[in-house]
């Protein structure tokens, strides 16, 4: 089934929306949408363009919601692009959304200069794994606040 996934920035016209998707309650290792938008305003607040939360919309539907940390300043080179969140509401999951937003989402760091994605996510949050393999990435060895990290090459 093929999915027209796009992202589009949170603004004042999908913000409620997103604030209000959720997931499984077997997921709880995944932050609420508010407190990822509250974390994207600190970030934004210090450091301007660094978090770029997203709607994750199917046709006219918003369906999901990712974040990503751009720094394409840092200093180390392996630590500048991050897929800081993603989810797709517990609604819509199910339907193949997850698989085609991920694969919108690597051409977003390619087409904005990433060489590279690392993510952090539960070791319990096995569909989450699962999907991350199926599109390439493999663990770095790495934790991070008890998460294990995970990277794509571009």
């Amino acid at each position: 089934m093929k999915h027209e996934i796009t992202l589009k920035p949170v603004d004042d016209t999908n913000r409620e929306t997103v604030i209000n998707l959720s997931v499984r309650d077997d997921q709880p290792f995944i932050a609420t949408n508010l407190r990822s938008l509250e974390q994207a305003e600190e970030a934004n607040a210090e450091c301007p363009g660094l978090a770029r939360p997203f709607a994750v919309y199917a046709g006219e539907r918003i369906v999901g919601f990712t974040m990503f940390a751009f720094d394409e300043k840092y200093e180390d080179p392996n630590d500048r692009y991050w897929l800081w969140r993603f989810m797709i509401d517990k609604n819509e999951q199910g339907k193949g959304y997850g698989m085609a937003a991920l694969k919108e989402i690597i051409r977003y760091f390619k087409d904005n200069g990433a060489d590279m994605i690392l993510l952090s996510t539960e070791p319990e949050n096995e569909r989450g794994l699962h999907l991350y393999h199926k599109l390439g990435f493999k663990e770095t060895g790495e934790m991070n606040d008890g998460e294990t990290v995970l990277k794509l090459m571009l």
